[in-house]
């Protein structure tokens, strides 16, 4: 198929004018509308004007300037029907052979107008989709470009084959326009949904504003292929828009471990250090500097530590990053609302990683980003998905109460809520027990709550006299509290809830321990 006339008219100039010399180069006449037309006669391409095209004028401030019978009949006429082509030689209407679109960028105008729909309305494209899916519709007679990227492989294949593209090629650039349009749709449909009046979440059909980012080496297994989507609809912090300041290239698995260090690190107020391995925490600290907290983070289990992911709440530091180097024995990744160069030195020259350590900048990291309101947690099922609100509240109001033994002291207050906002981000059932602002053993994943609770009680070792236990959900039998007591545990934080609460409650009563109910459940399946 020879391409004779293309139509140009695109928002992001990048590019177009090389991209429309190549055109013209190859004997292509090429028509443009207003901004494109302009940039094009600048740099001395020859250009038709579509007003010229068509004969009549933009209208409304350009918001008509394609939405003519002369360019739609063009692009959709089907070469291969004498009826369309009789069509188009009756009313004078040639063929247009490439159409190279990319829209008005409707997602960026509403950040930059914090979500005010009414102020980004004009730009909202209509003619570009509406050349854009007419191009794609007709892809075996008509080659459609969305993304500039994609102007020298095309140019490439003109060159290559004097002028002509094949049906694989106009196949796969019809795709890519259609999952284009059907994103730019969605963006719209979101922006406007949050808006309705009845302010749910979870409209009849659930609209996703995901572009693709990287493939990935491969999934959670070698076998599995994967790739990163980010969400444009979310512009607040998060793994999907970190800086990836140094390393070797992420991994599946580390986006997982990443983004469950990421969610511990912005729970915490304090300086805190969070160790995660197969997207489970397994050490986590508060103190007075990310060296100190990382130290006391690391040492909670520095056996389940070797080849995890570490968090930061706060710039790590270079005496931050001399720690780790010195203490840590192998670390996959790190992250962190910004670096000093000096720490970004240590981390990626050292003889222990070289440069294989990942660094991740993430500004904003912290509390305020975790609180954000309208923030949703999916996960994919067979055959669906499970959308929920995201888990912000730790307590609920009134809590906590204390119903067994002696009014907590204030540092051990502190110990129970850290403890159980860590408990908040494992695996359930979740059993933390932690002391001074520092975990000691971690229990998660285990289907009885006991057992958990034995887990992390051995996890903790001697450590564990004096400490304080928090668990994600309410004790269904005493016997957690009463392996509890052996150990030596001085208090407990729980949600409460079970039908043998009185039950638990007087098995703390006859330990002495400190019993505090929180009133509010976090598990996380």
């Amino acid at each position: 198929m020879g391409i004779r006339r293309a139509l140009l008219s695109v928002s992001d100039k990048r590019d177009i004018v090389d991209f429309a010399r190549g055109l013209v180069d190859l004997g292509i006449e090429v028509l443009s509308t207003g901004g494109t037309a302009a940039r094009l006669v600048e740099a001395g391409v020859p250009v038709v004007e579509v007003a010229e095209y068509t004969g009549f004028p933009e209208m409304l401030d350009g918001r008509v300037k394609t939405l003519h019978p002369k360019i739609h009949a063009g692009i959709l006429a089907r070469r291969d029907r004498p009826h369309d082509m009789e069509s188009l030689a009756r009313e004078g209407i040639g063929t247009i052979d490439l159409v190279a679109v990319n829209l008005y960028p409707f997602a960026d105008r509403l950040r930059t107008v914090e979500g005010n729909v009414e102020e980004a309305l004009d730009w909202i494209d209509v003619g570009g989709p509406a050349l854009l899916r007419a191009a794609a519709k007709n892809y075996p007679h008509v080659a459609v470009v969305g993304d500039p990227d994609r102007y020298f492989t095309v140019l490439e294949e003109l060159r290559s084959t004097g002028g002509t593209l094949s049906h694989q090629t106009r196949w796969e650039l019809a795709c890519e326009v259609f999952a284009l349009t059907s994103a730019y749709d969605l963006s719209i449909a979101a922006a406007f949904g949050r808006r309705r009046t009845d302010a749910t979440p979870f409209p009849p059909r659930f609209a996703g504003e995901y572009a693709k980012r990287a493939d990935l080496r491969y999934g959670e297994n070698p076998h599995q292929r994967a790739a990163l989507y980010i969400d444009e609809s979310d512009p607040g912090p998060s793994i999907t828009r970190a800086r990836v300041l140094g390393g070797k290239e992420l991994s599946h698995n580390n986006y997982l471990d990443l983004d469950r260090a990421f969610l511990v690190a912005g729970e915490l107020e304090g300086c805190a250090a969070v160790v995660v391995k197969h997207a489970t925490p397994c050490g986590v600290a508060i103190d007075v500097s990310p060296d100190r907290a990382f130290e006391r983070a690391w040492n909670a289990d520095p056996k389940s530590a070797y080849g995890s992911v570490v968090g930061f709440n706060r710039r790590l530091d270079r005496r931050a990053a001399e720690k780790i180097a010195e203490t840590a024995s192998f670390v996959e990744a790190m992250l962190a609302p910004s670096f000093d160069a000096a720490a970004i030195d240590v981390l990626s020259t050292g003889p222990k990683w070289g440069t294989s350590l990942r660094l991740l900048e993430c500004p904003g990291l912290g509390v305020e980003s975790m609180s954000r309101p309208g923030r949703l947690r999916l996960r994919s099922i067979t055959g669906g998905l499970l959308v929920q609100d995201a888990d912000r509240a730790l307590l609920a109001d009134g809590a906590p109460e204390v119903v067994a033994g002696r009014e907590p002291l204030p540092d051990v207050m502190a110990d129970l809520l850290f403890a159980f906002a860590v408990a908040k981000h494992v695996a359930s059932n979740a059993i933390v027990v932690a002391k001074d602002g520092a975990t000691l053993g971690i229990g998660g994943g285990h289907v009885s709550r006991v057992d958990a609770v034995e887990f992390a009680l051995a996890k903790a070792g001697e450590r564990v006299r004096g400490a304080v236990l928090a668990s994600d959900a309410f004790f269904p039998f005493r016997d957690s509290i009463d392996v509890a007591a052996k150990a030596g545990i001085a208090a407990i934080v729980q949600p409460g809830g079970s039908r043998r609460d009185a039950e638990v409650t007087q098995a703390c009563k006859e330990h002495g321990i400190t019993l505090v109910i929180a009133r509010t459940r976090h598990f996380r399946h």
